[in-house]
């Protein structure tokens, strides 16, 4: 099967959309061989201002409408206590709360975009997808990132070559119980580093310290700005370390 073959036998859905490339893409997919669709997007201390922006964006580019899903995600406590099931718990609340409002909204069916380079071992949250009868078209018609890119790329969608991204809560180690004011300061830290010129790194959180995480091509740029660095993000961390293990 392909996606439009997939959207004509599925005409009317709702998209799980997190403003990443491969729910951006499946979206533009939605609207081009679909009847109707609506996007999702929950909204929680777990997603930074910047993905919120760029799903404003797209969907404002795609002329679908867009539904807010605001979410106490740390109300949760198999959450918040951050073990080692934690994204499935995760995916499970949020998805609870987008078909709950789509369910309400008359589409029948909701989406993700799960692609199939995506690894299930490496994934708790797919677990939570099927249980709950989310479906994944990506996955389904064999569609890889790298081709998500590719197509992403041709349609014209500004998503198309935007680094990877996972949740700020993946920047707490597992066991260590997650707080709102952890999640703030490492968006913080993330953001000040972005305003650098910084792409596709990770500000990881030990203790009270932060690891940064750069791509190797980037290092000698981290330390040409090493001292505003430690002074942005001391603020925030009684110590800043530095991975010298470079991002793949």
């Amino acid at each position: 099967m392909d996606l439009p073959a997939f959207f004509q036998q599925n005409p009317k859905t709702a998209i799980a959309f997190s403003g990443g490339v491969d729910s951006a893409y499946l979206l533009y997919a939605a609207k081009r061989w679909g009847k109707e669709t609506c996007a999702y997007f929950a909204r929680s201390a777990f997603q930074p201002e910047f993905e919120w922006e760029d799903a404003r964006r797209l969907a404002e580019e795609l002329e679908v409408p867009l539904r807010v899903i605001p979410l106490d995600i740390l109300a949760d406590e198999a959450v918040a206590a951050n073990g080692e099931d934690r994204c499935y718990h995760c995916k499970k609340r949020i998805f609870a709360a987008i078909a709950q409002a789509a369910a309400a909204d008359g589409y029948p069916l909701l989406l993700d975009g799960t692609n199939a380079s995506d690894d299930e071992g490496d994934r708790p949250g797919m677990r939570a997808l099927r249980e709950m009868a989310v479906r994944s078209p990506l996955r389904e018609c064999g569609i890889t990132k790298e081709q998500v890119r590719q197509r992403s790329k041709e349609a014209g969608l500004f998503t198309w070559n935007k680094p990877a991204y996972a949740c700020l809560a993946t920047r707490i180690p597992t066991g260590q119980p997650i707080t709102g004011e952890q999640l703030a300061a490492t968006e913080r830290a993330e953001n000040y580093l972005f305003s650098l010129g910084f792409t596709d790194f990770r500000v990881r959180r030990l203790g009270r310290n932060a690891k940064l995480q750069f791509r190797q091509e980037q290092m000698e740029q981290v330390l040409a700005h090493r001292e505003q660095i430690l002074a942005a993000l001391k603020a925030d961390y009684d110590q800043v370390w530095l991975d010298l293990e470079a991002r793949g």
